[in-house]
């Protein structure tokens, strides 16, 4: 009975007050035109003009969005039928009643389902004692040519979005989940082949950051993560992790990156759309299965394939972030930004990119990698500093397929393989491979948030949101205290002991 008292808090806790309201002004409302009342309480009726009036207020203090058009549609139905009985008072009968009642009842079961299906969802409290405040930069790299433009003079540029620990109590406005909704939501539209507003409601998802607050006084510097997506991915698409490592004490720094990105809004407005798979299937692969003569983008031939290209940009930013603690405009970040203590951590494309610049950078310091292959020239060196696989076993990945098919034999196989092979060869006394039975690759990410029907809809494995990320943010946040923070005992337990979850297995080297 406490389980399902507890979901169904959770599920109310989705839905914000004013829809929640509307809903049942509606219902009664309705109910009100419908049902026979007795003669003394006939004036009641006149509460069936309440719902367009409660319909106007949520617009104003909350923002539309798209979920509750039916609700809007009910309210706009109901209180125009309660005018026309203040006119007419004669009740409608027959057809006409059961017509209007049909519609009513099916309008009314869409206001309240489709809000519950697609919430405005909230991220779960952070367990570290920091706040957490963000700025976003748009940084241009005059040394580095934009490879996929066919332009030889186009200039690399990237979206880096900071969090970091932050002075609590600042008068700050909170950051919305994606601030740039309104240019994401088509391009992700258009590259999964749904309307783009269906994910138009992602800009009014709170998180737990304040818009540059000022930042914690308690150390003098903080430690440096840099985070990177995977393939259609957005700067944002782990807060789920982001914000625990931010709350422990990490500056993370979240990028877009042109043409692998979702999409990329440059510093003059300009919207670079993502590329979808198949246009760069063969560099991906260049890098994991070598093969000669090497594909190109464009004029530019790619021996090593994308990734060399893509780790630059996580140098890049250690390089823009060196400039800023040197000496931030703002007076933000001047002289606290610990970047001898730097790391970085990726899902997917965005890990294969992390395992690169790992192996490239040595400024990386700690890198941790989700759910995807290693570069061969990774593969064939391993990683001389600490490094952590978080993954599943073919058993997950196998029944993501059947699910939601792609996932071909040799991905599966490069991905099991070259993590595996990466982390036998890498440095000893620093490697974690942590195998996480029952995720599908999006629940490396915050997707499985958005809907309760994750499971349903394939977005989730049967390991579920909440244990699924819980799973990954305590390992994540272990990991870099460890070796980049403050680590404290139950940091030690998680790594050094026997998982807390009895179906997950960790190696360790």
């Amino acid at each position: 009975m406490d389980r399902w008292r507890a979901r169904g808090v959770g599920i109310i806790g989705r839905v914000r007050f004013g829809e929640i309201l509307l809903c049942v002004v509606n219902a009664i409302g309705l109910a009100m035109l419908v049902l026979p009342l007795p003669a003394g309480a006939r004036r009641a009726r006149h509460l069936a003009s309440a719902p367009a009036l409660v319909a106007l207020a949520q617009l104003i203090g909350e923002g539309y969005r798209w979920q509750l058009v039916p609700a809007y549609a009910l309210a706009a139905g109901v209180t125009l039928w309660w005018a026309v009985r203040v006119r007419r008072p004669a009740p409608p009968t027959g057809w006409r009643r059961l017509l209007g009642l049909t519609v009513g009842v099916v309008l009314l079961a869409a206001a309240v389902v489709v809000p519950v299906a697609v919430p405005v969802f909230r991220f779960p409290p952070p367990t570290g004692p920091y706040a957490i405040g963000t700025v976003t930069y748009h940084w241009r790299d005059d040394d580095r040519r934009e490879i996929f433009d066919a332009d030889p003079a186009a200039r690399r540029e990237i979206v880096a979005q900071v969090w970091y620990p932050a002075e609590p109590g600042a008068d700050a406005p909170v950051e919305p989940y994606v601030s740039d909704a309104a240019t994401l939501a088509p391009a992700a539209g258009r590259l999964l082949g749904v309307p783009g507003f269906v994910f138009s409601h992602l800009g009014v998802v709170p998180t737990h950051a304040t818009r540059q607050p000022p930042l914690a006084p308690d150390r003098p510097r903080y430690p440096v993560l840099v985070f990177v997506s995977g393939l259609n991915g957005f700067r944002q698409s782990n807060m789920f992790q982001v914000e625990q490592l931010v709350s422990h004490g990490f500056v993370v720094v979240g990028l877009d990156q042109p043409y692998t990105s979702a999409v990329t809004v440059l510093a003059d407005g300009r919207a670079v759309d993502g590329w979808p798979k198949d246009r760069l299937v063969d560099v991906i692969q260049q890098s994991i299965t070598p093969v000669t003569p090497p594909p190109a983008l464009g004029d530019v031939p790619l021996p090593a394939g994308l990734f060399p290209y893509l780790a630059a940009d996580i140098g890049f930013a250690l390089d823009r972030l060196g400039g800023l603690d040197a000496d931030d405009p703002n007076g933000l970040f001047t002289g606290r930004l610990d970047l001898d203590r730097a790391g970085a951590f990726g899902i997917s494309l965005g890990a294969i990119t992390v395992g690169q610049a790992c192996h490239d950078d040595s400024r990386l310091r700690a890198c941790l990698m989700m759910d995807a292959a290693m570069p061969a020239e990774v593969v064939r060196t391993g990683l001389r500093r600490p490094a952590m696989w978080l993954t599943r076993d073919t058993e997950s990945i196998l029944a993501e397929r059947d699910r939601n098919g792609g996932w071909p034999d040799h991905e599966v196989d490069e991905t099991i393989t070259t993590q595996r092979e990466t982390f036998a060869g890498s440095a000893p006394g620093h490697g974690y491979h942590v195998e996480i039975p029952g995720m599908f690759h999006l629940n490396y990410t915050d997707a499985p948030r958005y809907t309760p029907l994750a499971q349903r809809l394939g977005m989730s494995g049967p390991v579920g949101a909440e244990r699924g990320h819980d799973i990954v943010a305590r390992y994540t946040v272990a990991f870099f205290n460890r070796f980049l923070g403050e680590a404290s005992d139950g940091d030690a337990a998680l790594l050094d002991g026997p998982p807390p979850w009895p179906d997950v297995r960790i190696d360790r080297r």
